[in-house]
């Protein structure tokens, strides 16, 4: 189907007024096709004017306008033309529509574990055309009423409330008005937990194979819940407008979650069939505070178009981790947001970066190929630097005016900023310059940096063993002096200096550390603004002793790079796991991170770095960001092929030293965080001998099982090897029959390194239909693992070949294929040279061609390390 254009979504827009949304699904007639029946009411302020009706199905069977029969041969690429329109119009569409295995449309899944069947619709972002008949846009809201026609044994929910009728079909509860892209549907012989809080009722579902594991994580789940809607109330105005609320947990969700109305979907993988660590936990409770404030910004109040996406998910992500970290036990949250950020860094640093609030997009299509980092963690970090700035009193009574204004209604960047810029003060104050800091902060692009200035007078100079090269490798803009070595006298600051070298103002909150002992603590934090291009004096500090580290954007306010001084720099080298501020450290790790990644520091100093301090860390997310990035973007892309499994075993021997320290100093999620990278990264004969012995029980570390991810994470290393077959994978699969270990089977086999295993996997990336998404991911993970140097480099080339005939396949496969299978790991000039000529062709779809410019600028990326 065509995307939607912009001119027509306006036009439609002024055209029409949908009323109501009537849906029958009959999912009863077989395991490919279901019916769909739907009736919509509008008005249309031109009758006599023409507009069209989305629906993409397997056979059109009817379609009627106000009771006349519609030519079907008028519907031409998934469009039904409507001419002739009334004043007030009933449109009734009856089709047959095909389930999905790529969640986009009615989702169709078969329960490995016991044969169950469920079904669950995936609207978002624009796929709701695939379900039913509608007028697929953000802006044409209306209540719908569903009925399901559904197998003896199922449960139905939906947005409204559900009950089965005395025929035997369920009819869901209109609410809203809402959009045809929030709208949900799930089925099966769901199990369910139920509770209320403050008069909502709350539901959690599963599949029943699950119900062990919900009834586990139930308690958990309802408490997040329950701080979530007492906080959101706290600060709202207006209470939770949909009734009851529902989350439901569902097998290969495209998303990790989506914040339909009253029925919340979320990946069944949240359940945790394996045990978590207690970072997963952390975010699955800010996942959960996530969709619970879309249901305000979202849904009582929707984009006007999808260009304003960052707007609705930049609120939920940056309200998500607040509430997480200030409302329920996971309070280290905003730990987990600095490790978020990392996206959308990434993507602003990229040839592709785009504003926060990207204008000008033509399409549905184009809109939607900027759901990235940047719309999510950089428009996040926006909002919490305007949050900072503003205060949470004005913050929040411009939030509040902007529910009252347009509750039930869409709105667009201009509304919500109008809503802010009213003054909170007595009539005729000034209102803050909302205005401004959007034209700064949401239509620019790039990463300001953040730098201080330092002149010292030194008192004393003592004699220190230190490795002054290193230091500088870590911060070669930096120059090395006497006292930037680790146990000189630091001396006298004579003054300090915060240096922005960005377009953006600033209001950060800069710490300061002094050494106790061997910690490094905080001693106090100075609240600074600093102009674009601006310096402001740190008069605070003069005439005090020189700090220990002086940290720009400690509490992480703010969205910019951070360059240290010499002396903070050599701090961090030597000390970086001695500085007890979690958060602190988190923003040092995310530091190290963007030197490595624009290589100013090597991947080899990087990785010292990490062999030094990883082991003493106490943050389970900490070392699971840090020994990802060591492991998947320093060893797997920046370091030539030849040095790889020789820095990969470091890198298990720096997770084996975490294991190595005492259970009671570490914690279980700490633990298991670093026996997953040990897992993962097991090269050579002894350190696969232990892996075998972990799968067999023998001397697995104490106070961890070894379930069902760790067993699959060890089979895909073993596979890749070498050292486990077919065979062994499918003995494995058999003892453990579930989709969790159907993709851990897949990313194994696509592992094994003989050619027949290459071939077979390859043709299962590129034929149609023949995995389920997670299944299609889990084997492109799989696919560059291993194999000879030179069939690697045939599929290169073919990948390449192969890839713009994949954009017919949707969204989800596109991503999956250009992201998931991009060979990143083979940086050399004939990779670049084919990833060129591949962009450069004229018949790729935005998100491919988003996705293959982002992979060549990795490409680049890592060959900077090798010159």
């Amino acid at each position: 189907m065509g995307s939607l254009l912009r001119t027509e979504a306006a036009a439609r827009a002024a055209l029409l007024d949908v009323r109501s949304y009537a849906v029958a699904l009959d999912v009863t007639r077989g395991d490919r096709l279901f019916r769909s029946t739907t009736t919509i009411r509008f008005g249309c302020a031109e009758p006599g004017a023409s507009t069209f009706v989305e629906i993409q199905p397997e056979t059109l069977l009817r379609a009627e306008l106000n009771g006349r029969p519609l030519d079907l041969a008028r519907h031409v690429d998934n469009r039904l033309e409507l001419a002739d329109l009334a004043a007030d119009n009933e449109l009734l569409v009856e089709a047959d529509m095909a389930y999905s295995r790529t969640a986009e449309g009615l989702h169709r899944f078969t329960d490995p574990a016991d044969g169950a069947v469920y079904v669950y619709s995936a609207c978002a972002p624009d796929l709701a055309s695939k379900l039913f008949a509608c007028f697929d846009q953000p802006d044409l809201k209306a209540p719908f009423t569903f009925t399901v026609t559904a197998p003896e044994g199922w449960t139905v929910v939906g947005n409204g409330a559900s009950s089965q009728l005395d025929d035997g079909r369920w009819e869901i509860a209109p609410v809203g008005p809402i959009s045809c892209y929030l709208v949900a549907v799930a089925a099966g012989p769901l199990y369910a937990v139920r509770a209320e809080h403050d008069g909502i009722p709350l539901g959690l579902y599963a599949r029943r194979s699950l119900a062990a594991e919900l009834d586990r994580e139930a308690p958990d789940l309802f408490a997040v819940t329950r701080a979530s809607f007492d906080r959101l109330h706290g600060l709202f105005e207006e209470r939770y407008p949909f009734g009851g609320y529902d989350q439901v947990f569902m097998p290969e969700l495209n998303w990790a979650a989506m914040e339909n109305p009253a029925c919340v979907l979320f990946q069944d993988e949240m359940l945790f069939r394996s045990a978590p660590t207690d970072t997963q936990r952390a975010l699955r409770a800010v996942v959960v505070c996530h969709e619970m404030s879309h249901m305000w910004f979202g849904n009582l109040v929707t984009l006007a178009w999808w260009e304003d996406v960052w707007l609705n998910e930049s609120f939920a992500e940056v309200l998500g981790y607040r509430i997480a970290a200030e409302s329920t036990r996971y309070d280290s949250a905003w730990t987990l947001f600095s490790r978020r950020k990392s996206w959308g860094y990434d993507a602003d640093e990229r040839p592709t970066t785009h504003p926060v609030a990207a204008t000008g997009a033509e399409s549905a299509a184009e809109a939607l190929s900027a759901f990235d980092g940047i719309s999510y963690a950089k428009g996040a970090s926006a909002l919490h630097q305007l949050v900072h700035w503003m205060g949470d009193e004005a913050f929040f009574a411009g939030l509040n005016r902007y529910f009252a204004a347009h509750r039930w209604g869409n709105a667009d960047l201009r509304d919500f900023l109008a809503a802010l810029a009213l003054p909170a003060g007595p009539a005729g104050a000034q209102g803050p310059d909302v205005s401004g800091w959007a034209d700064d902060w949401l239509r620019t692009t790039g990463v300001d940096t953040l730098r201080i200035e330092v002149e010292v007078e030194v008192e004393v100079e003592v004699e220190a063993e230190a490795d002054v090269k290193a230091e500088a490798d870590v911060e070669p803009e930096a120059e090395a002096d006497v006292d930037t070595v680790p146990g000189a006298v630091p001396g006298v600051l004579t003054s300090a200096v915060l240096v922005n070298d960005g377009t953006r103002p600033h209001r950060v909150r800069v710490g300061v550390y002094d050494r106790d002992g061997a910690a490094v603590v905080p001693r106090r934090q100075l609240d600074v603004e600093v102009a674009p291009g601006g310096r402001t004096p740190l008069s605070e500090l003069a005439g005090a002793p020189r700090p220990a580290l002086l940290l720009p954007n400690d509490g992480d306010f703010t969205w910019a790079r951070l360059r240290l001084d010499a002396h903070s720099a050599a701090t961090v080298a030597a000390s970086l796991s001695a500085v007890t501020d979690e958060l602190a450290r988190a923003v040092l790790w995310e530091h190290l991170r963007d030197l490595t990644r624009g290589a100013e520091t090597s991947a080899a100093a990087y990785l010292d770095l990490v062999a030094a301090h990883l082991p003493g860390e106490t943050s389970d997310c900490v070392v699971e960001a840090v020994l990802a990035f060591a492991a998947d973007h320093v060893i797997g892309r920046y370091l030539a092929p030849a040095d790889r499994p020789a820095a990969l075993a470091r890198l298990g021997d720096t997770a084996r030293a975490v294991l190595a320290r005492p259970a009671a100093a570490t914690g279980r999620g700490l633990r298991l965080a670093a026996l997953r990278t040990a897992v993962a990264t097991a090269s050579g004969d002894a350190q696969l001998v232990q892996l075998e012995g972990w799968l067999a029980g023998d001397d697995v570390p104490d106070g961890i099982a070894f379930d069902a991810d760790l067993r699959w994470s060890a089979l895909a290393r073993l596979a890749a090897a070498g050292a486990a077959d077919e065979e062994r994978i499918a003995a494995e699969l058999a003892a453990d029959p579930g989709n969790v270990s159907e993709v851990g089977a897949a990313r194994a086999r696509a592992a094994l390194p003989d050619d027949a295993a290459k071939e077979r996997a390859w043709h299962l990336l590129f034929a149609p239909g023949e995995l389920t998404i997670h299944q299609l991911v889990a084997t492109a993970e799989g696919f560059w693992r291993s194999g000879a140097p030179e069939v690697q480099r045939a599929y290169v080339q073919a990948y390449f070949e192969r890839l713009p005939a994949a954009g017919e396949r949707g969204g989800a496969v596109v991503q999956a294929l250009s992201r998931a299978l991009f060979p990143v790991g083979a940086a050399d000039a004939d990779t670049v040279r084919a990833a060129e000529e591949c962009l450069a062709r004229t018949d790729l779809v935005p998100s491919m061609r988003r996705q293959l410019a982002d992979g060549l600028d990795d490409l680049r990326r890592a060959l900077a390390h090798r010159v």
